[in-house]
């Protein structure tokens, strides 16, 4: 019998496990590196479309104006609340005022109208407030379209 059966270290690994693990942990760091890269918002191009003005202010007006009495219309045919038909005028107003300057006055508050140099849609806009947010008995409907007439009309 041998009494002596000798020391055997441990058995070592395969180098080709240790290169599948790092391979696997990098294939994991990739994935997520590209899910987070893929969803990031992308920057808006800084060249936007510049506005240009109407070179034809005055059929402008005419076709803005020709709205209101569409809009008046509607209302006393009662085809429109008188609600809606107050919310409609100011739309009206804020478009004309997009249409002639370029700024997007009808994603506007009252307050933002104000503290922009347009003082014709924020007069207007301002009247016709109660009109579209009050309580009733609402204004009536002559005097509102007669303000977004006269702020259509004022515009130079």
């Amino acid at each position: 019998m041998q009494d002596n059966a000798g020391f055997y270290g441990p058995l070592q690994y395969s180098q080709l496990w240790m290169w599948a693990g790092i391979g696997l942990l990098a294939l994991v760091l990739g994935w997520y590196l590209l899910v987070f890269l893929s969803t990031r918002k992308r920057p808006v191009p800084a060249a936007l479309p510049r506005f240009t003005p109407p070179s034809d202010i005055q059929s402008l007006k005419e076709a803005y104006l020709l709205r209101i009495d569409a809009v008046e219309a509607e209302s006393a045919a009662g085809r429109m609340t008188t609600r809606a038909s107050h919310q409609e005028l100011s739309l009206l107003v804020r478009k004309f005022a997009r249409d002639v300057t370029g700024v997007d006055a009808p994603r506007m508050t009252l307050a933002e109208l104000d503290s922009h140099p347009l003082p014709a849609a924020a007069n207007a806009v301002g009247k016709l407030y109660p009109g579209e947010f009050g309580a009733e008995p609402l204004p009536p409907l002559a005097r509102s379209a007669e303000t977004a007439r006269q702020a259509v009309r004022s515009w130079s």
